[in-house]
């Protein structure tokens, strides 16, 4: 990739993030009256659900306060994650320290659910704030939440298992990507504690050596306790968005340690992923496919989502970056392509969340209960700054 192309490319999503992403979601989304985040935004921006996320509410966090660590120390950043810090410590947590998945505009309970991904968020947004503030507070709430979950992962029967275990017992590759990820961020603001290398190691091991099926050239989404396959419709699911996500946080790790071994298995991840995933006839990524070719039962299956191509244009990049590989450089110009053509707004700023196959629009909507102010800006955010990396 000639370096005008890098200047060019840099130019682009500079302007994307600074100039329509975060303004959209700056200007539209912060609830001034009762705190916290509005989530639901339609296409102008206005809000047609009150409810909040609290999932959500944790990422946006993390993002205003890594854009105030990362880029510039701006008051704007600065107030929106003080803004939504302090909803989710007045509204966030239960009594036994779980968090709710939730609530209403005023911050009343509405719903907590069984998996542990809303702590995992607080975590992060946490302790990217506690880094901008100093708020020791901050901290010592990140590192007791995260160790709530260590303690419910590790001890048997303190999460409500999904299924009877007794008749078939299963484990998730989003657990331990979120935990590689979730820590990464963590050891940012904390100090040093040999449990999270331990915790690293751990996802290291599940993502790289047993969802990573090298034989199948497939990474899979759910496997048997014993690490096999599983001949069941979530076992033969593949996301290739979510596998190409999770070898950009294999690949960061790599850059941390520093251990060159592990891109690799990071690059046959990518690469499984595209020949699954890509679509073919329409281009983008396919959100589901069945590794045996088999009838999809999820109905979004064919459905072209924000995040998976924001996560892959990053995984991309980073793959170029790190291993020089020209193919990779091809992929990440086709992946821009598709998803700048198709995702942003460009009358009201901000990305279309959910796309039929051939990319026309599903939903007017830039916001939901499940979309909020992380995967776009994150993904625009990581783009520009390694762009500038290998400018220099």
């Amino acid at each position: 990739m000639k370096r005008d192309r890098l200047l060019e490319l840099r130019e682009i999503y500079r302007q994307e993030l600074f100039e329509r992403v975060i303004p959209f979601w700056l200007n539209h989304s912060l609830d001034r009256e009762r705190g916290g985040q509005f989530n639901s935004l339609d296409r102008d921006g206005s809000v047609f659900d009150s409810d909040k996320s609290m999932w959500l509410q944790g990422r946006a966090l993390w993002m205003f306060a890594k854009l105030y660590n990362e880029v510039e120390r701006r008051p704007a950043w600065l107030n929106a994650a003080r803004h939504i810090y302090d909803f989710i410590m007045r509204c966030g947590f239960d009594d036994d320290g779980r968090m709710f998945f939730a609530v209403t505009a005023d911050g009343a309970p509405l719903r907590k659910r069984r998996y542990l991904f809303t702590e995992t968020f607080a975590v992060i947004g946490l302790a990217e704030y506690a880094r901008a503030t100093g708020d020791a507070a901050a901290l010592n709430r990140a590192i007791g939440a995260y160790r709530l979950v260590v303690d419910h992962l590790r001890q048997p029967g303190k999460l409500k298992p999904k299924i009877y275990p007794q008749t078939r017992r299963a484990k998730a590759h989003n657990v331990s990507m979120i935990m590689l990820a979730t820590t990464q961020e963590l050891r940012l603001a904390s100090p040093p504690d040999p449990l999270y290398t331990e915790i690293v190691d751990e996802a290291l091991d599940q993502i790289v050596n047993r969802f990573l099926d090298e034989e199948a050239e497939a990474v899979f989404e759910v496997l048997g306790a014993d690490g096999k396959q599983l001949d069941t419709d979530d076992g033969r699911r593949i996301t290739p968005g979510h596998a190409m996500e999770s070898a950009a946080f294999v690949m960061q790790e790599a850059i941390e340690r520093p251990d060159d071994s592990l891109i690799p298995p990071a690059l046959k991840m990518i690469d499984y992923s595209l020949a699954r995933g890509w679509d073919k006839k329409y281009g983008g990524l396919l959100y589901f496919v069945d590794f045996a070719g088999k009838p999809p039962t999820r109905l979004e299956w064919d459905m072209k989502l924000w995040w998976p191509h924001a996560e892959a244009l990053y995984a991309l990049l980073l793959a170029y970056h790190l291993s020089g590989d020209e193919k990779y450089a091809r992929w990440f110009e086709r992946m821009h392509e598709w998803t700048f053509h198709h995702f942003p707004d460009p009358k009201y700023g901000g990305w279309h969340g959910y796309l039929h196959r051939d990319g026309s629009v599903s939903t007017p909507l830039k916001g939901g209960m499940w979309k909020g102010f992380f995967h776009t800006p994150r993904a625009l955010w990581l783009c520009w700054k390694l762009l500038g990396e290998m400018l220099d």
